[in-house]
């Protein structure tokens, strides 16, 4: 340690040295004496130094390098704040601008994982002051600083539910908050410049900087937070802010949305650029965010078919691998907290709430039976049909399959006859569901009954077309050995199809080639159900009784020795093998399976005297 006497006169010598006479050892022993004087609590001593007028000079060539220790005291909170905010202060005023940014950029860059947001809370006042005193390259500036910030603060977990949020466990919110005023004095610069012919290519790249902020913002943290328009949350209010930035820096919405492909500028990898865009169309046209700006020119078709690129995109994440997203949390932060354990499942929810929300909203003003067969042949709406099956069939939450299939209905009232009949024909070849085949047979219903009426009558549904929709739903893949249990649904809605299309059959005999295909369908579909509806039956009573007798051994060894390979075991039940399910669960299950075969043989009775009576009345 060095006496007070050996200071002073370190501390001469500095004032009596030129800049350019300055050595690396002198750097580094400024550094030292001035983390000394923080370690022993001096921090008025340390203010009064940097702030003496005789010391300008070197503080101006040597000041940077404390700029970090006392960085790290104001985050730590230490005695005397108020001593070190000033030195940070006066620091930024009195150091080279550009040597200032380098040293802060070091401190972004080699951020405590644990102290992210106070960091950053701690730095932003003064990282504007500097690049606000910078003359040129001010642009590429103001990007590298935005990005670097972005880049730690998507270390962070996004709160997702409301608690979250308020609570702010890790700072997100106070930082996004934080990020809107710092950039507000460069968005007022691009305003002032936009539209003016003195306007150079240092206020076009500044305006290209703020876009890229923006955009990565969209992306990280807004799609993954929960946003919504009556709770007026922190995350909320910042996506408000992204909205009115791009509005302010005239940044032309449709461009971003619809034309992109058109833009010079490469903002960021493509597929982030689309997960970006899709966040901004769903701030845009569900929350309605500046929709004020957005011209009324387009129709509501063509909206509808540039947003299916972005709901195919949230939609898809949930055929992301599981396993492989569930540990992104702790391979991001270091942190741990129970409150964020679902931090991967919320983010998989989110995305899926905004795919659903904006493909409901971007239906919603279209005609109901306008959309034309046409659209079906593009990629993304065949994309966005197959993600939402998906949703349909493995989501494990109830709300979004609920939401999902309000939505499906929707996208089928709004195709036309032609367009319904290729959905419908797509969904039954590939759908592999017994419970979306079932809804679709439903649908196919409906579109029968309505053709019946006046007016309404199609080729689609009621002429040659209908028998080829009718051959996949009278249809029994695996013939004989089919799965009744597992294709329950899809076999009762179809003979509930057949019996009601066998009542209806005035317009369809009027077209005995129809008539006489329909008629042929319907004995090889009824013949070959009969002889399935035989083996499942005879498997079902046989594993029945098998279960009791069991029940009545009570002891497992003597079930196994006894039945060592049984049928039970290759049952499945809504994905769960029945084998794994309690004995009285198990009774239930095969019990209801030889009710359901009871119910289907009553309707393919009823379905044949429906057609003795039809024969008796012509003859």
């Amino acid at each position: 340690m060095m006496n007070e006497d050996q200071v002073k006169e370190i501390i001469q010598r500095w004032r009596n040295t030129q800049e350019d006479d300055l050595k690396p050892e002198d750097y580094q022993q400024f550094k030292t004496l001035g983390c000394a004087s923080l370690s022993e609590g001096e921090s008025q001593q340390l203010l009064k130094f940097i702030q003496d007028e005789k010391n300008q000079v070197i503080v101006k060539s040597m000041g940077c390098v404390i700029l970090a220790p006392l960085l790290n005291e104001v985050v730590k909170e230490a005695k005397g704040l108020d001593q070190y905010q000033a030195a940070i202060t006066h620091l930024t005023r009195t150091c080279r601008p550009n040597e200032l940014l380098d040293c802060m950029l070091e401190i972004i860059e080699g951020i405590d994982p644990g102290a992210i947001s106070e960091t950053i809370l701690a730095l932003l006042p003064h990282l504007q002051s500097v690049l606000l005193r910078l003359d040129e390259g001010k642009a590429a500036c103001v990007g590298s600083t935005l990005s670097a910030l972005q880049k730690q603060l998507s270390r962070l977990p996004v709160p997702y539910t409301e608690q979250q949020e308020e609570a702010d466990e890790y700072g997100l919110c106070r930082c996004s908050a934080a990020l809107t005023v710092f950039t507000e004095p460069f968005v007022e610069e691009v305003k002032r410049t936009d539209g003016n012919c003195a306007a150079t290519a240092e206020d076009e790249e500044l305006k290209i900087e703020l876009l890229k902020f923006c955009m990565r913002s969209l992306r990280e943290p807004l799609l993954e937070a929960e946003l919504k328009h009556d709770r007026r949350s922190p995350l909320w209010l910042f996506a408000v802010e992204i909205m009115v930035t791009l509005s302010a820096i005239k940044e032309p919405l449709p461009e971003l949305l619809f034309f992109s492909s058109l833009r010079k500028n490469i903002l960021m990898d493509n597929n982030q650029f689309k997960e970006a865009r899709a966040c901004l169309a769903y701030l845009l046209f569900v929350q309605l965010i500046t929709i004020d700006n957005f011209p009324a020119v387009f129709s509501h078709v063509f909206i509808l078919q540039c947003n299916m690129e972005y709901i195919s995109q949230l939609l898809s994440r949930y055929a992301v691998n599981t396993t492989l997203s569930e540990h992104v949390f702790c391979f991001r932060t270091n942190l741990q907290s129970e409150s964020y354990l679902c931090f991967s499942d919320s983010k998989k929810e989110s995305h899926l709430l905004k795919g659903l929300a904006l493909f409901t909203k971007s239906l919603e003003r279209v005609q109901d039976n306008s959309l034309p067969v046409s659209l079906l042949d593009l990629k993304s709406f065949y994309s966005v049909t197959q993600n939402l099956r998906r949703v349909l069939t493995d989501c494990p939450i109830q709300h979004l399959r609920e939401s999902g299939l309000q939505v499906f209905q929707v996208f089928i009232n709004k195709l036309d006859a032609e367009a319904k009949h290729k959905f419908f024909r797509c969904m039954l070849k590939t759908s592999n569901h017994a419970g979306i085949e079932s809804y679709i047979i439903k649908n196919i219903r409906n579109q029968f009954e309505l053709s019946m009426k006046w007016g309404n009558a199609n080729e689609w549904f009621l002429g040659t077309e209908f028998i080829s929709l009718m051959t996949l739903v009278l249809c029994l893949p695996q013939g004989a050995q089919t799965d009744l249990l597992s294709s329950m649904d899809k076999v009762m809605e179809s003979l509930n199809l057949l019996r009601y299309v066998l009542i209806r059959d005035e317009e369809l005999r009027t077209n005995e080639d129809v008539w006489e295909e329909l008629c042929r369908i319907k004995e090889e579909y009824l013949k070959m159900l009969r002889v399935c509806i035989s083996i499942s039956r005879a498997y079902y009573s046989s594993e029945l009784k098998a279960l009791r007798e069991d029940q009545k051994l009570k002891a497992k060894e003597a079930r196994d020795a006894a039945r060592p390979t049984k049928l039970v075991k290759s049952i499945t039940v809504r994905k769960e093998k029945v084998s794994n399910m309690s004995p009285e669960v198990q009774h239930q299950v095969l019990q209801s399976a030889l009710v359901t075969f009871d119910l289907m043989e009553s309707l393919i009775v009823r379905i044949e005297e429906i057609t003795e009576e039809k024969r008796n009345k012509l003859n």
